[in-house]
């Protein structure tokens, strides 16, 4: 934990000098394949077919260009900035609380997009997204987007679907009888106290937060406070996408935060478990692919940015993981997504959800506001009862 706050610290530390562009060299020509790309990314991000042969949109892709695809999986964000800042990996598929730290890191280099004919397919939403354009440069291509949904066990509750979060935040009995206590997860991440913020939005408009990302100390400590309580009620702060899996298969956890990828595995594995967007809102993450300064593959990285902006490998990776393409052309036609996936997935809400997005101290709705790396350490505080 202390070389991972080391790592926020120090990019934050150079945040600011992350909106006046970064100029660093980009690539001029696509050259041969070097043979090899490593990703650090989310858990079901890169499937090879290993656990459902559908899903598989490596196997095509190394045997086309000669790049073999190694991928460490990366449970947080703070993890892949912290792998980021290590190096040896070629790309990243970053979210917003992420991305703009490599780049005021200088962790990532900036993309010819010219050297990806696919990027003009991509949603027009997404085409200048501010997580990872900066000063009119981009330093990715998107991937995939979507929302934080509320998991839960539909036998816990009567087959009715919970309306807020407060079956997350605050004790109390569920419709089966018994108290949610021992019973609730909440997410292993500094970036969750925007969830708490949130959620206050809704339930204290008095502390007058506008973004939940954006906090003065006051409304900072409410949404501590609020986390603090909820503390009693968790018995677990999740990271691993599998182990919440088995904790609603096994251990008797019947709601949580969660992604869209876990809802489908534990469906699939016929499950008693749905997912609903609860009225206070939810948050997001929109994705990005982004290449690491010193990439020792830039080539195959290329190769594989373009691969994986294709309508097919759009589709696929948007039905398994649950979550929206950032290419449009992938929500029609695909075997795996149905027509009827890229609505079901919230492709009419983009604008509803709060996208995770690095926390500074110079923000744009507040005079001042509580910069990411006291989330890190406060928020390591409340997962250790201070």
């Amino acid at each position: 934990m202390t070389n991972l706050l080391k790592s926020c610290t120090a990019a934050l530390a150079c945040l600011s000098f992350a909106t006046q562009g970064i100029a660093a060299e980009t690539l001029k020509a696509l050259g041969k394949g070097e043979g090899a790309v490593s990703i650090v990314a989310w858990a079901g991000y890169i499937e090879r077919g290993e656990t459902d042969k559908n899903y598989d949109w490596v196997t095509d892709f190394e045997k086309e260009t000669g790049c073999k695809v190694s991928v460490k999986t990366a449970a947080t964000s703070d993890e892949m900035v912290s792998l980021m800042n290590e190096g040896g990996f070629d790309l990243v598929t970053a979210s917003g609380d992420a991305s703009l730290r490599l780049i005021a890191g200088k962790r990532v280099q900036p993309i010819n997009t010219d050297l990806i004919p696919s990027f003009k397919t991509v949603d027009e939403r997404l085409q200048n997204g501010p997580w990872y354009t900066v000063g009119g440069v981009h330093y990715g291509v998107p991937y995939l987007w979507g929302p934080n949904v509320l998991m839960y066990n539909t036998d816990a509750f009567k087959d009715k679907a919970p309306t807020s979060w407060n079956v997350v935040f605050e004790e109390e009995t569920l419709p089966d009888g018994k108290s949610n206590k021992g019973r609730v997860q909440a997410y292993d991440g500094a970036i969750y106290i925007a969830d708490a913020a949130m959620y206050l939005m809704a339930h204290k408009p008095d502390l007058g937060i506008k973004d939940p990302y954006e906090l003065t100390e006051d409304q900072y400590k409410a949404a501590l406070d609020l986390l603090r309580g909820q503390r009693k009620l968790v018995s677990r702060y999740w990271h691993d996408a599998m182990i919440q899996i088995d904790d609603f298969k096994n251990e008797g956890v019947v709601a949580s935060g969660s992604w869209p990828f876990q809802v489908n595995l534990l469906q699939t594995d016929k499950q008693k478990i749905a997912s609903t967007f609860p009225e206070e809102g939810v948050t997001g993450w929109a994705d990005t692919t982004m290449l690491h300064a010193d990439s020792e593959h830039p080539n195959c990285a290329y190769m594989w940015m373009e691969h994986s902006l294709k309508a097919k490998v759009q589709g696929d990776a948007a039905a398994w993981f649950g979550a929206v393409p950032s290419v449009p052309a992938a929500c029609k036609g695909n075997e795996l997504m149905g027509d009827a996936g890229c609505a079901t997935n919230g492709f009419d809400h983009f604008d509803k959800i709060k996208f995770w997005k690095t926390p500074v101290a110079k923000c744009a709705t507040q005079s001042e506001c509580v910069p990411y790396h006291r989330w890190v350490s406060d928020y390591i505080g409340v997962i250790g009862g201070r």
